[in-house]
């Protein structure tokens, strides 16, 4: 399986990955190589393991066993689904990434609401922010660490139409201002038009991986053909 990392210019390789908690299995990965020069979308039921995954290739948790290896000098963002705000205005809140890096200037975090959308609401109270102008925050937040790699945790879920289009914009601009991007999501429609590569976790297990279009069309294993037939008709 080595040999299918050759060809990928950025790719991040799992091999022998057990995260346990509580006494139970989260995940586990015998050996996995996930391009990284891309758009990814990571799926799969509720409880599979996708949240921890993300944390994983994030580093903010260790595996109890195995490796996570990078090809590149990977400088990782990680948006939550949850993220808390402080009680204080929105650029305060957008600016608290200052506290680990010290370079980001005032006129950077001004820039960084203009681009997503928040100028207006600067001075305005962070945790009064709507569902969708709290997401734009927490994706300021990354724009301004500079990240090669954006790792997403479902960035629309409970989102408007009008909001979850926006959100969608400001992933593909990560993208193309070369950023790559891991994101988790339940809504396979917005995985067909923004992703290009996709893995399925089913309990803690990476059961299938590859490019979109052929996985939606010809998926390989019974279990994602089970979960895209529960989700469309779900959907």
């Amino acid at each position: 399986m080595a040999n299918h990392s050759e060809h990928l210019e950025k790719y991040i390789e799992l091999k022998d990955i057990i995260v346990r908690s509580n006494g139970r299995t989260i995940l586990n990965i015998p050996h996995a190589i996930i391009p990284a020069h891309q758009i990814t979308a990571c799926i799969g039921p509720n409880g599979a393991g996708k949240t921890t995954f993300l944390k994983l290739l994030d580093g903010l948790i260790q595996p109890d066993a195995g490796t996570v290896q990078y090809s590149f000098a990977n400088k990782t963002a990680l948006v939550l689904h949850h993220t808390p705000m402080i009680k204080a205005s929105t650029r305060t809140n957008i600016s608290l990434v200052r506290d680990v890096d010290s370079t980001i200037a005032d006129h950077d975090v001004e820039e960084v609401m203009e681009r997503v959308g928040l100028s207006t609401l600067a001075n305005s109270p962070a945790h009064k922010l709507s569902a969708g102008e709290r997401q734009k925050l927490c994706l300021g937040r990354a724009i301004l660490q500079k990240p090669n790699l954006v790792l997403l945790d479902e960035p629309t879920a409970n989102l408007d139409p009008q909001a979850t289009e926006q959100v969608e914009d400001i992933i593909r601009e990560f993208n193309h201002q070369g950023s790559d991007v891991i994101f988790s999501s339940h809504q396979l429609a917005q995985v067909q038009r923004l992703a290009q590569f996709i893995i399925f976790i089913d309990q803690g297990e990476i059961k299938e991986k590859g490019a979109v279009g052929p996985f939606f069309s010809n998926p390989q294993t019974s279990a994602a053909k089970r979960y895209l037939q529960r989700e469309f008709i779900s959907e």
